[in-house]
């Protein structure tokens, strides 16, 4: 591996040489622009960034991810310092946003969380890419549970959006403030506060550069409240129309780790799936949620925490199902409980669980409380279960609903439980 990462450096070095050959030798270095007059970013660091990307995805090893993250370190040390102009902290920022990319992939998130906040200190840098930064850091913070520091964050990018100057920015500024005030409207989303969330989703649709990001989140907030038509359009309209690829090329529409267009057709397919379960058409939901899963697998591995998170979906949609129709699906239930908890790395029963802090904690609480009350109805396996639900309600954390209200989700309510499989959260 040592043998084939410095022959690969050295390949790196070659390719940036005879890139900014090629692009100073005989015409003017043609910069990439982010709407204004001002130049973006360098266009060697983006294809650089690309082929980084690429490469370490072509084998999802760790080898793979180990080589395009020394193309990354070799791409950062070309760049000029930090204390320079726009251009340079923009090209700076773009490759510690891409090298978190990977870093967020192989599951480090403590380094990924480093070089966001690495982002947030280039202060001459454009706007879009602060913003993505802290998109980026929102979402992992609620991935991991860290709400106040998510909202505090959130708080942050309105106060530098409203305070820095927008006018470098053109005609994104609005854009960029739409996609900060979402953030924040998804950080009161997780925690409870549907109200002050609604307030924050204001011009969402509006706004001229459609941001993936924004309008799931908004959409999001359709569901939980049972606006499910409007939820349904944009839900329908995310997986038709956003990116399938990044564009590190655009300083106003960046999005990375969680946030990023991958992860939002997901999620969006995903809630599609919930949506129609909650609608009561299982036959599509169950379609809905197989597509979500396949993709899931494929994107992310098929034995990641993400596919735990789906099957645990899957297994409450057939669960519903079961008793809207009276019939019983305990065996496909229990199956696909034993797999999602597998796969989410669910700590023993007997450890603490409620002084323990667990990554995805209300999605193991939910798979072992829904799979709790399949052991419960068998005599035989009935203490086994009690455990489990004992377990599990120790563990639930969700603000707006009891561990109860969502496993019941099939008698009439006024909550519905909407599940992001970007964050591995309940809404």
């Amino acid at each position: 591996m040592i043998h084939a990462a410095v022959k690969l450096s050295k390949s790196v070095i070659s390719l940036s040489r005879t890139s900014l050959v090629a692009a100073t030798s005989s015409q003017p270095l043609r910069f990439l622009h982010d709407g204004t007059n001002s130049p973006s970013s360098n266009p060697v660091a983006v294809q650089m960034i690309n082929y980084a990307l690429s490469h370490a995805r072509s084998q999802k090893s760790d080898e793979s991810y180990a080589q395009g993250m020394l193309i990354l370190e070799q791409c950062l040390s070309t760049q000029s310092s930090e204390s320079e102009g726009q251009f340079a902290q923009n090209s700076i920022g773009t490759v510690l946003l891409a090298m978190s990319n990977l870093l967020y992939e192989r599951r480090s998130f403590e380094e990924a969380i480093e070089k966001l906040h690495r982002v947030q200190g280039l202060t001459r840098s454009s706007l879009g890419v602060r913003v993505a930064a802290t998109e980026a850091l929102v979402g992992l913070y609620l991935q991991l549970g860290q709400d106040d520091t998510s909202s505090v964050l959130a708080d942050k990018c309105l106060d530098f959006l409203h305070k820095d100057d927008l006018r470098s920015n053109g005609g994104s500024k609005e854009s960029l403030i739409v996609r900060a005030k979402a953030v924040k409207g998804l950080v009161e989303l997780v925690t409870g506060n549907l109200e002050s969330a609604e307030s924050f989703f204001h011009g969402v649709q509006d706004i001229e550069a459609w941001n993936g990001t924004a309008v799931l989140s908004y959409g999001e907030f359709l569901h939980a409240t049972q606006q499910f038509s409007l939820a349904k359009e944009l839900y329908q309209n995310i997986i038709e129309g956003v990116p399938k690829n990044e564009d590190f090329s655009d300083m106003n529409t960046l999005a990375i780790c969680n946030m990023a267009s991958d992860e939002v057709f997901l999620a969006a397919t995903f809630a599609l799936g919930q949506l129609e379960s909650h609608m009561g058409n299982f036959r599509a939901a169950e379609e809905i949620l197989t597509k979500a899963l396949t993709k899931t697998e494929e994107y992310f591995g098929s034995s990641h925490p993400k596919v735990g998170v789906v099957l645990t979906c899957i297994a409450l949609m057939y669960r519903n199902k079961a008793r809207q129709e009276r019939s019983s699906s305990l065996l496909i239930q229990e199956g696909l409980y034993r797999r999602a908890i597998e796969f989410l790395k669910a700590p023993p029963l007997e450890s603490k669980g409620a002084e323990t802090k667990l990554d995805r904690g209300d999605i193991l609480a939910l798979a072992r409380g829904g799979y709790a009350e399949v052991l419960c109805v068998q005599q035989n396996r009935k203490t086994e279960g009690e455990k489990m639900k004992t377990w599990a309600e120790a563990v639930w954390s969700n603000r707006r609903m009891s561990l109860t209200d969502v496993l019941d989700i099939s008698e009439p309510s006024s909550k519905v439980p909407v599940i992001d499989v970007r964050i591995s959260r309940v809404l």
